[in-house]
């Protein structure tokens, strides 16, 4: 290996700022701060609770702190975090309540805290929305991924989603990050609320679409577009494809027939080998 590829390679590490990144204190911290919000088995005190905050806070610090940023800016987006925690906490617990009310398989909350993908992948996004807003560079995105991975739900930290979110099954949504979703919006697997193109140029426009106050979107469809809005209170159906604004109280889907087979030749598209 040349001498003059091993000091691009460290040139290089000069450059950039990720060599930092401690990817295993992120995991601990947001796994940890579920933990104490729904999961607090394990504390029985006021002092024991203060204790968590405290080092969670300390965990905080260290991933916010990078070599552009001092200790004042790290230590202000910290104790700006946490003091934002009551109301993100609030508000998931409104997420939660939404998903027992709707959805036919759980009977408790505990339930929901312990084994739902699309809950967690909730929480997730609005602690890193937190840190997005507070202008926090890379730990939002690297927490968003860090859901990506756990759920198969990707929500960009940048994306404004209201209160009562739901998510059923979840897996393979995606949000992009000018998304803005309104309030008692239900989302189920597959589906896309993504941008017409991915031109660099345009990176600071909107891009991704407008969901409006109680809508529902059914698996598989794909909405596009930073001009594009979903009116309130309107059903998209499964697998359908959307680049135009839905009037409010709409029903958007794709026809559906049933013909019964007769004993003739079988359509030339079906007529294949696997």
């Amino acid at each position: 290996m040349s001498d003059h590829f091993i000091k691009k390679i460290l040139e290089k590490k000069q450059i950039n700022s990720y060599g930092f990144f401690d990817k295993t204190k992120m995991e601990i911290f947001v796994i940890r701060l579920y933990s104490v919000l729904f999961l607090p088995q394990h504390i029985n005190t006021e002092n024991q609770l203060h204790g968590e905050f405290k080092e969670l806070q300390t965990i905080l610090f260290d991933l916010i702190k990078t070599p552009q940023e001092d200790e004042v800016f790290s230590e202000k987006q910290k104790e700006e975090f946490f003091a934002a925690l009551p109301d993100i906490y609030k508000t998931l617990i409104l997420d939660a309540e939404s998903i027992l009310e709707f959805d036919p398989a759980t009977e408790s909350l505990e339930e929901i805290l312990l084994s739902y993908p699309g809950f967690f992948a909730t929480y997730v996004y609005r602690i890193s929305h937190q840190l997005w807003i507070q202008k926090v560079k890379t730990l939002p995105r690297v927490v968003s991924e860090y859901a990506h991975s756990r759920t198969g739900i990707d929500i960009h930290p940048g994306a404004v989603i209201g209160n009562h979110f739901f998510i059923d099954h979840g897996t393979g949504i995606v949000i992009g990050e000018t998304s803005v979703i309104g309030n008692h919006v239900k989302i189920y697997q597959g589906v896309t609320l993504g941008a017409l193109n991915v031109s660099k140029e345009n990176a600071n426009q909107k891009r991704h679409p407008n969901i409006e106050d109680h809508v529902i979107i059914y698996s598989g469809a794909t909405i596009l577009g930073g001009n594009t809005t979903i009116g309130r209170d309107s059903i998209i159906g499964g697998n359908v494809w959307i680049t135009q604004n839905v009037p409010a109280s709409s029903l958007v889907y794709n026809k559906s027939e049933i013909k019964i087979k007769d004993n003739g030749p079988l359509p030339e598209s079906l007529t294949f080998v696997i």
